[in-house]
């Protein structure tokens, strides 16, 4: 099997990388299993872009091919493509087991693809290995001990068991007892469901522990710090006579787009002129649940006002041409990344109270927060919103001013090198205290500029 190597923004930084060590910038090897534009793959899109180059060079390993790496190589960052497996590839999140990850077949292809990516973290002389999604959190992390190489896990999914299968709860919290030398989570709400304390009886030293052992890194966006009504002569807003209501997220049951169609459906008893938006597809078959949301518009005698967009990659352009962001979904999110993005630009949000979008959020300043699975709530808030054109326009200049102060994708780069840097300090002073026997040989440079082969 080979890794699909595509080219690199600065080579000679690579093919240098053992001319003069101890100043070169430190080898990063970010890890996901998909190429999936996903929340969390576009936080790591964004993330290796920002990266300080002087002092890190992010390089990208996928599980396969795709739209994420076409964005990676686009940006000029080294990404390497390890097929994974298609049976562990698109084994969905509320599916995965132990049984699921241990039968015969998939053990097996498991353990090779882990050994694979030991042999490449080696090769490649990594530093530091960061993994962005829960697949690739557990090879990313047997792969990194059996490279004897630190490895940071970014958790961007609650831990719980309205969210994963029991099992995949029970081991994910145990293994990150274990495995990561560090945690970065993407919200307080998702660090506080991994439960790294095993007891209440560990008391003040295990809460010490938590606090060196894990951080909580928002996914920062891309603000220019620009009202967006400055230069709207040149957008593609279209004239219109109502007001632009959109929900932004991939279709699927807990989005919560069946709520806002509902909610939307009770405001425009109200405002007969809003329209709607659902902006996004189905993905990971779930299919059937567009057949259904899309059948509710017809129920509710809504087709005249709602607009099925589809998959868009102009998410800022869209976002930028409503006049109210709707975030709906009926489980706790856990960051809550459209939300962000909607007070980026200027934009008033209504949301569902739960995850870490009560981080993101001010209530009752740049938006409002509403329960879950609460379609006449959400109807509500939003007749608020629409009713109070001024109010609206003052929670997008606060919700400007928010992300500006903390979620910005430059605040997330300056916490994550800070992240980086404290455990490569942890592990060279542990390599200072151990035993000279104990001590590995330093590896020989094998970075090619063809396909990257395994022996």
């Amino acid at each position: 099997m080979q890794t699909k190597r595509r080219d690199a923004a600065q080579p000679s930084d690579v093919n240098n990388a053992s001319a003069d060590r101890p100043c070169s910038p430190r080898r990063i090897l970010l890890m996901d299993h998909t190429a999936t534009l996903g929340g969390g793959e576009i936080a790591l899109l964004n993330l290796v872009k920002e990266l300080d180059r002087r002092r890190f060079t992010p390089i990208v390993m996928l599980g396969t091919d795709g739209p994420l790496a076409e964005r990676l190589h686009d940006a000029g960052v080294e990404t390497h493509i390890l097929p994974l497996a298609p049976s562990i590839l698109h084994t969905r999140k509320d599916t995965l087991t132990l049984g699921a990850l241990t039968r015969a077949k998939d053990a097996a292809r498991l353990v090779k693809y882990v050994i694979r990516t030991s042999r490449f973290i080696r090769k490649q002389r990594i530093d530091l290995v960061h993994t962005n999604s829960l697949k690739a959190d557990i090879l990313g992390g047997l792969a990194s001990r059996l490279a004897r190489t630190p490895v940071i896990w970014h958790v961007r999914d609650r831990i719980e068991d309205d969210y994963l299968p029991r099992g995949a709860v029970r081991l994910f919290r145990a293994l990150c007892r274990i495995l990561p030398n560090h945690v970065v989570a993407n919200s307080q709400a998702t660090l506080d469901t991994i439960h790294m304390q095993p007891s209440s009886r560990a008391g003040a030293l295990f809460e010490d522990l938590t606090r060196r052992r894990a951080d909580v890194v928002y996914s920062g966006v891309i603000h220019d710090g620009v009202h967006p009504d400055v230069g709207a002569e040149q957008s593609e807003r279209s004239p219109r006579n109502g007001a632009l209501v959109g929900l932004v997220g991939r279709i699927s049951p807990w989005k919560g787009q069946h709520i806002f169609l509902e909610a939307a459906a009770q405001v425009r008893e109200a405002h007969p002129n809003v329209r709607f938006q659902i902006i996004g597809s189905a993905m990971f078959e779930e299919h059937e649940y567009e057949a259904y949301i899309r059948d509710l518009t017809t129920f509710l005698n809504l087709e005249d006002c709602v607009e099925f967009t589809g998959f868009r990659t102009d998410i800022g352009a869209v976002v930028a041409n409503l006049d109210v962001l709707v975030h709906a979904s009926t489980m706790g999110e856990p960051f809550g990344q459209v939300v962000a993005e909607g007070m980026a630009a200027g934009k008033p949000v209504v949301a569902t109270r739960g995850g870490g979008v009560p981080e993101i959020m001010l209530e009752g300043v740049t938006g409002l927060l509403v329960p879950m699975n609460d379609a006449p709530a959400m109807a509500d808030a939003l007749c608020m919103v629409l009713a109070d054109p001024v109010r609206a326009e003052e929670m997008g200049r606060q919700g400007i001013r928010r992300v500006r102060d903390l979620f910005t994708i430059q605040h997330t780069a300056r916490k994550v090198e800070e992240i980086y840097e404290r455990v490569l300090a942890q592990r060279g002073a542990a390599r200072t205290r151990a035993p000279r026997s104990q001590r590995t040989r330093p590896q020989v440079a094998a970075v090619r500029t063809a396909d990257v082969h395994d022996e």
